[in-house]
């Protein structure tokens, strides 16, 4: 494990739910229609919370649900990245995967360039997702309308 980072423990939960509050606007993340909360993930935390990766692992997959970069261009997601990808390799899954929105370019460029395909899109997903979470803003990042999940994936 790299020495600046270490496993998201129980301890963190009280933390890792005010962080996604403040970085997600609430203590669940919906995802294809799913209901996912802050403690019921798995996660890595780099150096006191200048990033956090969170996912879960089910049968021969791992889903990322969320990656969070305090510092931008630092290798701090990519180390993030990497430990879950060791954890994924060590446990014998197959697939590593993760979704994001249509608006978030920023994620479409770094998995990709860190071997994730795109694999699919699920149009109109988040139009679902408001029925669960109406605080879903109707427009994301670069003023684009907020409306498609695009899923990625890493098959081993």
């Amino acid at each position: 494990m790299n020495n600046h980072i270490r496993r998201l423990t129980q301890s963190d939960l009280p933390r890792l739910r005010d962080f996604w509050i403040e970085q997600w606007g609430s203590d669940f993340m919906v995802v294809h229609n799913d209901v996912i909360r802050y403690d019921e993930v798995e996660g890595f935390i780099y150096e006191d919370w200048a990033g956090v990766i969170t996912f879960m692992i089910r049968g021969e997959e791992c889903e990322i649900t969320s990656l969070d970069s305090m510092s931008e261009g630092k290798g701090v997601g990519t180390a993030l990245v990497g430990e879950v990808l060791r954890e994924t390799k060590e446990k014998k899954c197959r697939r590593i995967f993760l979704i994001t929105t249509n608006d978030n370019l920023h994620a479409l460029g770094f998995y990709q360039r860190r071997r994730f395909e795109l694999v699919a899109i699920h149009r109109g997903a988040l139009n679902e997702s408001r029925k669960i979470k109406p605080s879903i803003p109707l427009i994301g990042e670069n003023n684009i309308p907020l409306r498609d999940e695009i899923e990625l994936e890493m098959i081993f």
